[in-house]
């Protein structure tokens, strides 16, 4: 029989508005991508929505439509873009300075481009120490920021004649930050932003601006923004989903790919280091140690939620894993990342993997970008809140229900993903069990 969808999912009517906190490399690379695709320019590789496809009931069936004809997605040709950043240049520029792009095709696009021109950007420099920031708001309290971004997202709502709006975090990365008690509750952190309480971040008033207007949230960052009880809080009261958090692009991909091949082998691992080089904004931010910490620590979670040592102490309790990351100007956007990987097998004899990634960081964020702000208009119309673990795939330190480990196995990810999808149309879920082909 097949499972119910438990709500009716409403159609995909109108324009959706795409909001971004930061419109730097990855926020330029994601919309000069989705023009270069309406125009006929290119096509929209590394987007799951856009050309992949989902397997309906049995595989003699020989159903699998593209996941965009599956389930009512709105069709990139009624995107609308709009964001903030702390510095005032136009798309088409952030794009050039960026140099992710052949210049050539930035100026195919260069009209579109020139259009999208930021809201100045909520900033505190403790949080961001590398950076100075020369386009930004000024407010009385936190609270009067957060006021300052609503006026904004109602602004651009009136102005683009959007019918709905998802908000995607594509900013820099903020300090190391923990939970206190001014995340613990909505009224706790609503006094917090009176008195402009300095535990509060500047993702955090985007993340509260958006959910208090109803704009879905992703956080593409490590950052702790959403990922507290006050947030999730008004995520729940204003009916909103929420994911995050931290874009799963380069390393850490390739890390929840292999590490779940070792783990199906049960070989073992006596160490994984991994080191790189990238010399853009976000590199520069980085390069700040506590940055780097918020980092370190999205990027060393993985590997011990997939290896699982307490389940396999033989194999991976004695695991050493190491991550380093180097600002190097030279390399702009062309990140480079190198993993040497200790493994050893039969009577623990030992292996060694290394890999040289070589890849422009942002060439892979901005399908992602695209994927979850789709995901999330679609789930907003399903009447799905709160936090979307099924968009776990698209992160490095997947968000979830309280005291609930989260899945970094990328293929466990797709198959929640995909599974999540059938549900949502009353078709079968998958289970690959497989044994009905052979009765």
């Amino acid at each position: 029989m097949p499972v119910q969808r438990r709500a009716v999912i409403k159609p995909a009517e109108g324009k959706l508005g795409v909001l971004t906190p930061g419109m730097g490399a990855v926020t330029t690379t994601f919309i000069a991508g989705v023009e270069a695709v309406r125009r006929g320019l290119a096509k929209p590789i590394g987007s799951l929505t856009q050309m992949g496809t989902v397997r309906l009931g049995k595989r003699t069936d020989n159903r699998s439509p593209k996941i965009k004809d599956f389930v009512p997605l709105a069709a990139i040709e009624d995107l609308a873009f709009g964001g903030w950043d702390i510095f005032a240049d136009n798309a088409y520029q952030a794009a050039a300075h960026a140099g992710v792009l052949e210049q050539k095709l930035l100026d195919q696009l260069r009209d579109a481009l020139e259009a999208v021109t930021p809201m100045p950007g909520v900033f505190e420099q403790r949080y961001v120490p590398r950076l100075r920031a020369t386009h930004i708001k000024q407010g009385s309290s936190k609270m009067d920021l957060a006021e300052q971004l609503i006026d904004d997202i109602t602004g651009f709502r009136e102005r683009s004649g959007v019918a709905r709006l998802v908000m995607v975090w594509c900013g820099s990365t903020e300090t190391f930050q923990k939970a206190g008690q001014v995340h613990s509750s909505l009224e706790n952190f609503e006094c917090g932003l009176q008195k402009s309480d300095p535990e509060i971040a500047p993702s955090q008033i985007y993340a509260y601006a958006a959910l208090k207007c109803g704009v879905p949230f992703a956080n593409g960052a490590p950052n702790l923004t959403v990922d507290t009880p006050a947030l999730q809080q008004l995520a729940r009261e204003r009916q909103v989903p929420i994911a995050g958090k931290d874009y799963k692009t380069g390393q850490t991909f390739l890390k929840t790919l292999l590490a779940p091949g070792l783990k199906s082998r049960l070989l073992g691992v006596s160490g994984w280091f991994s080191s790189n080089i990238l010399g853009n904004r976000d590199g520069e931010v980085l390069d700040d140690p506590e940055a780097f910490r918020t980092k370190e620590e999205s990027k060393l979670s993985a590997l011990e939620q997939i290896l699982q040592p307490e389940l396999y102490p033989d194999l991976y309790s004695s695991m050493y894993h190491k991550v380093r990351i180097h600002y190097y100007p030279p390399r702009g956007d062309n990140k480079e990342g190198w993993d040497n990987i200790d493994i050893f097998g039969w009577l623990g004899y030992p292996v060694q993997i290394k890999i040289d990634f070589l890849c422009r960081d942002s060439i892979l964020a901005a399908p992602l970008v695209l994927d979850l702000a789709l995901f999330l208009d679609l789930a907003q119309r399903a009447s799905m809140h709160g936090v979307q673990e099924w968009l776990s795939f698209y992160f490095k330190s997947p968000m979830t229900a309280p005291q609930l480990y989260p899945e970094h196995d990328i293929f466990i990810q797709l198959m929640k993903l995909k599974n999540t999808l059938r549900w949502l149309k009353g078709e079968d879920l998958i289970t690959h069990l497989g044994l009905e082909y052979y009765d």
